[in-house]
């Protein structure tokens, strides 16, 4: 539950910055200078890409949080059950091993969103952010019956 506190906590902090640095972009397009002009284009531009990136990863994060739940009433979401470093790292041995075994059976079932998900765990265990990401949207798109983008 923390969490999601502090993500509604800085998404409500990175709002407010948003909306302070499109109005200073209006305030400086209202100069009528040229130059003043072209910084309040992009002053006004860039909240509004920023609140783009900020609505995609809070829906891919609801989706996700949705998944796992779905998972979970099935009893089949994944147990964190890895060895730890002394410091609370997941050991990369153990992680690999886990990682061999979600890949495996996601190639024997690559239409089950199940499986796509817990490669996803297993791809975050084994600290690769990138794939991690990949494989749980096309958990999201299998679950959701959605066309799913191959590589």
């Amino acid at each position: 539950m923390g969490g999601k506190i502090t993500y509604f906590f800085l998404a409500t902090v990175l709002v407010i910055v948003f909306g302070v640095v499109g109005l200073e972009g209006v305030l400086l397009l209202l100069t009528g200078e040229p130059a003043a002009m072209g910084m309040g284009a992009v002053a006004f531009l860039l909240p509004c890409i920023g609140a783009w990136f900020l609505w995609h990863n809070t829906r891919f994060a609801r989706d996700a949080h949705r998944l796992a739940h779905a998972l979970e009433a099935e009893g089949g979401l994944p147990a964190d059950e890895l060895a730890r470093t002394p410091g609370g790292r997941i050991d990369r041995d153990a992680a690999d091993a886990v990682f061999a075994q979600r890949q495996a059976e996601t190639e024997d079932a690559p239409g089950d969103w199940r499986t796509w998900f817990r490669l996803a765990v297993a791809y975050h265990d084994a600290r690769d952010t990138p794939r991690a990401r990949k494989a749980m949207q096309r958990a999201i798109a299998l679950h959701d019956k959605k066309p799913v983008r191959t590589a």
